[in-house]
């Protein structure tokens, strides 16, 4: 039998990520292109999705005919029996029947999910969250993902809602958050939050490496370890309020679930998981119970860039 193809995509609101997996599970080619989501409609954004998967076939030189399915994730509210992204923060898509439009295109099954439930479904599957039962997922990137596995199987709540722990409420007089709450572990916690509060620091008059790409836009992630290493004052406290608050919240989750597993991902924790790491485990055992935290590992995500693109490939496989 000739061997078939599955196409993987990590949709964001600045990137499209592409792979094409064999059957033996491996990448076999990846493509990366950008977009600008902001001000483009639905369309737009499907002819980005659309060119990296024919970009990707004609690259690779795949027989078209061999191609067995296509995933995609998407940030957001995502009903994933359906295949409709029902809200999604960083693009214009609403109620939007994304499955129905690539079916039509290119004739295959396609599967879609929320970005980082997929992320923790590829670190369960493919990654280092493999042989664990019950998994609390952080996400930390520009903003702050959750994802769950409660007993061997992606928890995804009522309407495909479940995991926005990234809004938990850790000091209601706190900073506001994109969500309109204040206080929450996103507005403490993420890259944006971290950016906000060096911006702060430079406006009361104190020097940061970082003073510049702050006051553009959210800081990189890349930049900013390179910032705590050299010693920048500024940025290393902006990092370690973000690791004390996440202490917090892994406390609180680990109360709440009692997970086999806390897994830290996303793209800061790729730049400087073991940093994060090592001031979180110095921190957790303060705010969680002292009969559960012993039988709780906390360990950062191993497949980086690619957990997502894994966790598209576990949806096809009907590994969710």
């Amino acid at each position: 039998m000739a061997e078939k193809y599955n196409i993987c995509l990590d949709v964001g609101g600045t990137k499209v990520l592409g792979a094409i997996f064999n059957e033996k599970d491996e990448i076999i080619y990846r493509l990366k292109k950008r977009s600008k989501s902001g001000g483009e409609g639905t369309a737009d954004v499907e002819k980005v999705i659309i060119s990296v998967v024919e970009e990707m076939i004609e690259a690779s030189g795949i027989d078209r005919k061999k191609l067995n399915a296509i995933a995609s994730c998407a940030p957001g509210v995502i009903d994933q029996d359906k295949g409709i992204v029902l809200f999604t923060p960083n693009l214009p898509w609403r109620n939007y029947d994304i499955a129905g439009a690539m079916r039509k295109k290119f004739g295959v099954p396609f599967f879609v999910g929320n970005d980082v439930n997929l992320g923790v479904l590829g670190e369960y599957k493919f990654g280092a969250a493999r042989g664990y039962k019950n998994i609390v997922g952080f996400f930390v990137g520009t903003g702050m993902g959750g994802g769950l596995v409660l007993d061997g199987k992606l928890f995804t709540g009522n309407q495909f809602k479940a995991a926005e722990y990234g809004h938990m409420i850790l000091d209601p007089e706190g900073p506001l958050c994109g969500c309109g709450q204040r206080g929450c572990l996103e507005a403490l916690a993420s890259k944006t939050a971290m950016t906000s509060y060096i911006r702060q620091q430079v406006a009361r008059g104190r020097e940061c490496q970082l003073a510049d790409m702050a006051a553009e836009g959210v800081i990189r992630s890349k930049k900013l370890k390179k910032a705590v290493e050299s010693g920048d004052k500024v940025a290393i406290e902006a990092v370690d309020r973000a690791c004390h608050y996440l202490a917090i919240a892994t406390g609180n989750m680990i109360n709440t679930i009692s997970p086999d597993l806390i897994l830290y991902g996303g793209g800061v924790i790729e730049a400087m998981g073991d940093y994060f790491l090592e001031k979180i485990l110095a921190e957790v055992d303060r705010y969680c119970m002292t009969t559960i935290r012993p039988t709780v590992e906390i360990k950062i995500a191993e497949l980086g860039d690619d957990s997502i693109l894994y966790g598209d490939l576990a949806l096809i496989k009907g590994l969710a």
